[in-house]
């Protein structure tokens, strides 16, 4: 992978802050439960389809009381893009020739009222440059309050950028994150934006900063919401629709979700990639 220039090495610098700060709030969740759980890091290095070094990563995972598993990855890398792929990728048409950075985060939690949740925010360049991600929220067991603070939270975020981008965005999600052959949407939704284009400086700096405010606003909202239900009594009951509901969001990520198979074609760590899938789950 090349040298990295000074608007990917401060996208990466981004991401691996935004992973620290994460990580520290979900540890300081699983103490105040009474829990000594940490995350454990594990790096992994890519190689290039050349035969070049492809760039890397590194793989966060938790396993607590409050988490039963959350996975916090972040990577850098490039290279080039093998046969037909490269095709399907905005940009890389012509050249298939790419750099990518973002961070990735999936938790399943072990109250079925705590809601599981996705995020992630990335930066990518081809033949063009441009920012992505987002972030929805997947309850079990749904409750209205959490839904309509997890989307506010996000639309103050989305609004101090453009009127627009929420509106747009939750649209997107809404589209994005729905399982067609069951006729359901993975969760209560949230917002995903791609292909925002920063070829031009001021949109790079604009992009980019609404890109952090994305990570801003999930790190401000979800640990709220956990603290809110991770003490809620469950029966029974409530764990085996937790667990019907995880079949789902497994379905999804393995069949449609456009990261996972972005990961596998360029070549990414497979443990690192599969993290979005439930430590349990249950088909009727």
């Amino acid at each position: 992978m090349t040298e990295l220039n000074a608007q990917q090495q401060r996208a990466r610098a981004w991401f691996e802050e935004l992973r620290d700060a994460i990580c520290a709030e979900f540890e300081a969740i699983e103490r105040e439960a009474g829990s000594d759980a940490a995350f454990d890091y594990t790096p992994w290095d890519r190689a290039d389809p050349s035969g070049a070094p492809g760039g890397g990563g590194v793989r966060g995972v938790m396993k607590g009381k409050v988490f039963e598993k959350v996975g916090v990855n972040v990577s850098t890398v490039g290279g080039t893009f093998e046969g037909e792929f490269g095709k399907t990728i905005h940009g890389a048409g012509e050249d298939p020739r790419f750099f990518a950075t973002g961070i990735s985060l999936v938790a399943h939690m072990a109250n079925p009222h705590v809601p599981a949740v996705h995020m992630n925010t990335r930066f990518l360049v081809t033949t063009k440059r441009w920012f992505g991600g987002g972030a929805d929220l997947n309850p079990p067991i749904p409750y209205a309050e959490d839904s309509a603070d997890f989307h506010a939270r996000l639309k103050a975020a989305c609004d101090a950028h453009d009127p627009e981008h929420y509106p747009r965005f939750k649209a997107w999600a809404d589209d994005y994150f729905y399982i067609p052959h069951r006729k359901v949407h993975r969760g209560v939704g949230g917002i995903f934006y791609d292909h925002l284009d920063s070829d031009i400086e001021a949109d790079w700096e604009a992009n980019f900063a609404f890109t952090q405010d994305v990570g801003r606003a999930f790190l401000d909202i979800f640990p709220t919401i956990v603290r809110r239900r991770m003490a809620t009594p469950f029966s029974a009951a409530d764990t085996a629709q937790m667990l019907e509901w995880r079949g789902r969001y497994a379905e999804f990520n393995l069949v449609y979700d456009r990261g996972t198979l972005f990961g596998l074609k360029t070549g990414g760590n497979i443990d690192a990639i599969l993290m979005s899938l439930p430590p349990l789950a249950t088909w009727s």
